[in-house]
């Protein structure tokens, strides 16, 4: 009654993680193509893309843009436009996004940008050039594992709830058949379970939510060596977000958050 939908949960769990492994173009390199280093250095947007996804390039995008004076993002959590004259579709999108009256709350703005046509598109070109998780794929890739890991902990508690049922059933009939045996079955799918979580960890762990390996590797281009700090705050918010503004006011504006 136990064993049966532990062994269901760890062999369903862990066979789609594996056909997601194998059927991804995530884990897959193309050894006859150029090399990370051969590859020109990514636009700022797109290696925002590659850091920290569509948030990354929207945060990007309006300190871009507040450096030229075109808007002006208060510690308040508000953002207004100062000079509506956008250079890119990118930034028409972020005035669009501020309405008609021009201004309208920093995270308001920074979500329906993040999942506009701009930011869309611009995923999908740096997936075609193998950069970039294609869309979908790191969500997919996560769920997986986190049904694995489920698997593994309701293996863990079917088989201590079967190893008590069976303690009392000997006590209170006084069979002398012992637990060991009937609840050794459960070490296979807690082998199973575990055993995938450790190939995913080896697998999926260089891997970040939006950068393909050839992605990271360009990342670690644009990172400086030997240094704790990062020179250039532009770069310095692209590797690591909104917290690595030395700005206190335009880091208290990119990371408030308005009550839903």
């Amino acid at each position: 009654m136990f064993l049966v939908p532990a062994v269901l949960l760890a062999a369903l769990s862990s066979l789609r993680l594996c056909r997601l492994a194998a059927a991804s173009d995530v884990l897959r390199t193309d050894a006859s193509g150029p090399s990370p280093y051969d590859r020109p250095l990514p636009a700022p947007t797109e290696a925002a893309y590659l850091a920290g996804g569509p948030d990354r390039v929207v945060d990007v995008t309006l300190v871009d843009m507040t450096g030229r004076g075109l808007l002006h993002i208060a510690h308040t959590g508000w953002t207004s436009v100062a000079r509506p004259q956008p250079d890119t579709e990118l930034e028409s999108e972020v005035f669009a996004a501020l309405g008609p009256d021009g201004q309208r709350r920093t995270d308001e703005v920074r979500r329906e940008v993040a999942s506009g046509a701009s930011v869309r598109a611009l995923g999908l070109s740096l997936a075609d050039l193998g950069l970039a998780v294609p869309p979908g794929g790191a969500s997919a890739l996560a769920e997986a594992v986190a049904a694995v890991r489920f698997a593994f902990l309701a293996t863990l508690a079917l088989g201590g709830t079967a190893l008590a049922v069976i303690g009392v059933r000997d006590l209170l009939l006084g069979g002398h058949d012992g637990v060991l045996v009937p609840t050794a079955w459960f070490v296979l799918p807690l082998i199973l379970t575990a055993g995938t979580l450790l190939m995913a960890r080896a697998e999926f762990h260089p891997i970040t939510p939006w950068a393909a390996p050839a992605g990271q590797d360009l990342l670690r281009v644009l990172r400086p060596r030997g240094l704790r700090r990062v020179a250039d705050p532009l770069l310095a918010l692209i590797l690591r977000g909104p917290s690595a503004l030395r700005d206190p006011r335009l880091r208290t504006a990119l990371t408030a958050r308005s009550k839903r």
